[in-house]
């Protein structure tokens, strides 16, 4: 098992599988929900035990890879991502490597736009936390605590 990516609130989020489901179900379901959303992922294995969801594969970049495991996480019954094994290519020479976001763990009373006014001191660029957060966030206005979002730098 891979280290340790990050630590969601499991009693909350995305309803993908049941209660005591049988664990190998759970990770073809959670596979098939994040490849329903995939933001850039190849040869996808998906395996959940104990609340821990471990991702494996390809992702064509950071934000990819970043997304997926939000995807995982955001998803109740899970508490752990563990992605050791997604692999993110490395970039060329010429360019420059993509930094990596920040995420902000959603609070009550948030709102994107008090989000955003937080993360780039303009509410009106909530519309950027969406885009970037669009596998995890269906509607701008229905975000709930305990939910993690990317904050894309800039």
């Amino acid at each position: 098992m891979g280290v340790p990516l990050f630590d969601f609130a499991a009693n909350i989020g995305k309803k993908v599988f049941n209660h005591g489901e049988d664990p190998a179900k759970t990770g073809e379901k959670l596979k098939q929900h994040i490849e329903k959303n995939n933001p850039g992922l190849t040869d996808l294995k998906v395996s959940v035990a104990n609340g821990a969801a471990t991702v494996s594969g390809n992702a064509k970049d950071q934000a990819a890879f970043e997304k997926a495991v939000l995807i995982a996480g955001n998803v109740e019954g899970v508490s752990k991502v563990e992605a050791a094994d997604l692999k993110v290519p490395a970039p060329a020479a010429t360019a420059k490597p993509a930094e990596p976001s920040t995420f902000v763990l959603v609070e009550e009373g948030d709102t994107l736009w008090g989000i955003a006014e937080r993360a780039y001191a303009n509410g009106a660029r909530y519309t950027e936390i969406f885009a970037a957060n669009k596998e995890v966030i269906e509607d701008p206005d229905l975000i709930f605590p305990g939910q993690k979002l990317r904050i894309p730098k800039g």
